[in-house]
């Protein structure tokens, strides 16, 4: 509501006391509906989809229904994640940026990173209102099992710890074994992208307990590399696009948007649509190519071309806007109507609107904002900083400005980068040297981000 009321500070009292009752009256109605059957949570996260790689956002990939999700509900066109998987996860799951826990890149090789025990999770959190929470799919936020999913509030997991497997033998690249369901290591054959749809339909339709509501993850593997589809998914794809790797990844992506019309055709037929809030994102932008030299034991070949996030800026791993805005869309059927939003949002947002929307506690170290107003009505702003910290860069967006800092490894000042992106969305044109008064500010906010995280990615601003 506070947010609401600085989105209006220029209405008379008058005006101010009808908006708090209508937002009053909207969410009693909202909560009506929710008291009936519960709210249900699913969350599809793509794994490296830029923003030009689905088809609403004028992709040569047709995606039809990540489209038709588009078509019925918010499309969130200015939705921040971090600039790498393992970090929007952690954002997600905690609703803080995840440099607060020293999480800032991939966790990979033999690494035992995962997230604390102090903090308390999504799934944590939603299973003291007894929900039941899944998770299928891609986990890697720790490599072991014992530091799995199930650990951290899933009441039941299946898919794969690491960040890049072999499709069909589920192995990460240097060869270890991934593959499980919730505290087994497992052998299965098939597919990553149909196996994972498989157990998320089985679930649904067959193992939860229907006395509770539902979170669920669904995190695919596809887009990302190792790309290896049948040819049934290229065709389509034959005569649109020319270049063989744009093409398998093409191909990946198509795999992924029938297998998501799947679950989201099973929510209809277990008659789950309308109390079932759908939120589709990306994890990070797209990379350009993979070049895997070692990795499989040289089984792939390269990719010279992958994603795409035209017309954004740079690639994953950055903190441009290709690396960190991302497709997102919300879907509720009947209760949200269709349109495009312009508000700026973060992964670390989802878990504190999540638990307002069903009026539930926010854990204390959530750092993200309830933004269901702005979702719900593009017309009521968001106003709060967006900061994302990687492995190679910070960023922190206060509208309309987003500042950049690039580290340099040789330890040399840091270069910092400043655009307006309500008018230059493309980082097109640098104004740090027309606007010292704005990078002068938005340093101190960098900074009194920066002692707000791990000590271990700490740094100082130089």
């Amino acid at each position: 509501m506070l947010n609401i009321l600085r989105s209006f500070n220029f209405l008379g009292l008058g005006s101010m006391m009808v908006l708090m009752f209508a937002c009053q009256q909207k969410s009693k109605n909202n909560n009506s509906i929710i008291s009936k059957k519960g709210l249900n949570v699913l969350i599809i996260i793509a794994d490296d989809a830029g923003w030009n790689d689905v088809g609403y956002n004028g992709s040569e990939i047709n995606t039809p229904n990540i489209d038709a999700l588009a078509e019925k509900g918010v499309k969130l066109n200015r939705f921040y994640a971090n600039p790498t998987c393992s970090p929007s996860r952690v954002s997600l799951l905690t609703g803080m940026p995840s440099s607060r826990i020293g999480i800032v890149a991939p966790i990979s090789g033999k690494s035992n990173k995962t997230l604390p025990d102090s903090i308390t999770t999504l799934p944590q959190a939603l299973k003291k209102y007894n929900y039941e929470n899944a998770l299928f799919g891609k986990w890697h936020l720790g490599l072991d099992i014992s530091n799995g999913p199930n650990a951290f509030g899933f009441d039941y997991s299946y898919g794969f710890l690491h960040g890049q497997i072999d499709q069909y033998t589920h192995r990460y690249k240097n060869g270890d074994a991934s593959w499980y369901r919730n505290n087994n290591m497992i052998e299965e054959e098939g597919h990553t992208t149909d196996l994972v749809t498989k157990e998320a339909i089985d679930w649904i339709t067959k193992k939860r307990n229907v006395t509770k509501n539902f979170y669920i993850q669904l995190a695919y593997s596809a887009p990302h590399f190792p790309l290896q589809e049948e040819d049934k998914w290229k065709e389509p794809h034959l005569k649109t696009i020319k270049n063989d790797s744009r093409r398998d990844f093409a191909a990946a992506m198509s795999h992924l948007d029938h297998s998501i019309g799947k679950v989201l055709k099973t929510l209809k037929d277990q008659h789950l649509e309308e109390n079932t809030l759908v939120v589709f994102m990306s994890d990070n932008g797209a990379m350009e190519n993979w070049n895997p030299t070692y990795q499989y034991d040289g089984k792939f070949k390269a990719n010279d071309v992958l994603g795409s996030n035209y017309p954004l800026k740079d690639w994953k791993a950055s903190n441009y806007e290709g690396a960190i805005r991302v497709p997102a869309i919300v879907y509720w059927k009947n209760h949200l109507k269709n349109q495009e939003n312009w508000n700026y949002m973060s992964v670390s947002d989802l878990m504190p609107t999540i638990l307002s929307l069903i009026n539930k506690e926010i854990p204390k170290d959530v750092e993200g904002v309830n933004v269901w107003s702005s979702i719900a009505d593009a017309n009521v702003k968001t106003n709060h900083d967006i900061y994302v910290r990687g492995h190679k860069q910070e960023s922190l967006i206060h509208q309309p400005y987003k500042i950049v800092r690039t580290r340099h490894k040789d330890g040399s000042p840091a270069l910092y980068q400043l655009y307006n992106i309500d008018e230059d969305p493309e980082e097109k044109q640098d104004v740090v040297n027309k606007k010292p008064e704005v990078l002068a500010r938005l340093k101190i906010l960098l900074q009194n981000q920066f002692i707000k995280d791990d000590k271990t990615v700490n740094v100082e601003l130089k």
